[in-house]
């Protein structure tokens, strides 16, 4: 029989996973968690549940980054002002999440921990360079997710280490547009077959920094930062957008699923690359 604690403190929490590190699992929107539990693919001794950490929620804007608490839900993530307002590209990927019923219990933090490869926000997140703050049962360290997530539904995460906040940094000086195209292949509420996450900061016209990532076509979101830096101080005209995109198209080895063959997805991910790119260098 499984146990269930609720901790009352960040600090308890870590303890009660650290006391049982491969039989513990933390609980937070349950999305995923509680529907694996019910397919037998994971039978936790202890579930931890998050749920009185009522800290670990609320998104502000401070010092030069959107804070975004781990437990906040991915539908306050997609209506949020803040985040519509700075980084609208990540609101945009919360809100295509499942249905409404998903977005309103599932939780960035969560979505994050889990890494699955077919899931929307991690995309738009690491062409954003945000990072996470972990704590665990000894110390906190600061994680980019492009380094959390490490393979399919596996992160860099110790069995005792809880993300309590996504940090996202927000522009300066520079004019910034972000984009996110998602493909499904099958129903609207599906996960995507290619996700698509651009985003560039333009001076004068031309880029200053560009970042192109695309999720749900490998274990890892995909990023070639060498395909993107030639577009550097050019303005994002047509000629640019095709190189890139046929670039990246070339350079992704694409697996296979219910989803899409691989070739498929390397066709959709040319397309979709070359729609996301267009929509940032229009004004």
């Amino acid at each position: 029989m499984t146990r269930f604690v609720e901790p009352l403190t960040i600090e308890e929490a870590c303890s009660a996973l650290a006391a049982d590190p491969w039989g513990a699992k933390a609980l937070a929107g349950g999305t995923a968690l509680v529907l694996m539990m019910r397919q037998g693919l994971v039978n936790p001794k202890t579930l931890v549940s998050l749920g009185a950490l009522q800290h670990l929620r609320g998104i502000e804007a401070e010092d030069g980054f959107i804070r975004i608490g781990a437990r906040t839900t991915l539908n306050e993530v997609a209506v949020s002002p803040i985040v519509s307002a700075l980084s609208p590209s990540l609101a945009a990927a919360c809100s295509l999440v499942g249905n409404i019923r998903i977005r309103n219990l599932a939780t960035l933090g969560g979505n994050l921990a889990e890494a699955d490869y077919a899931s929307d926000p991690p995309s738009v997140l690491v062409g954003m360079d945000a990072t996470c703050i972990v704590q665990g049962s000894s110390a906190q360290r600061i994680v980019p997710v492009g380094e959390l997530i490490t393979g399919f539904y596996s992160t860099s995460l110790a069995p005792d280490e809880i993300i309590t906040a996504v940090l996202l940094p927000v522009a300066g000086d520079a004019h910034r547009r972000s984009s996110y195209k998602k493909y499904v292949s099958r129903s609207s509420e599906d996960r995507p077959c290619v996700g698509v996450a651009v985003m560039a900061d333009f001076n004068a016209g031309v880029v200053a920094h560009l970042s192109v990532v695309v999720g749900a076509v490998a274990e890892v979101p995909q990023r070639f930062d060498e395909l993107v830096t030639p577009a550097i101080g050019r303005p994002l005209d047509q000629q640019t957008v095709s190189e890139i995109a046929g670039a990246y198209a070339a350079a992704i080895d694409p697996m296979e699923d219910a989803r899409g063959s691989a070739w498929y997805r390397r066709q959709v991910t040319e397309v979709f690359i070359r729609r996301a790119l267009e929509e940032v260098a229009s004004p």
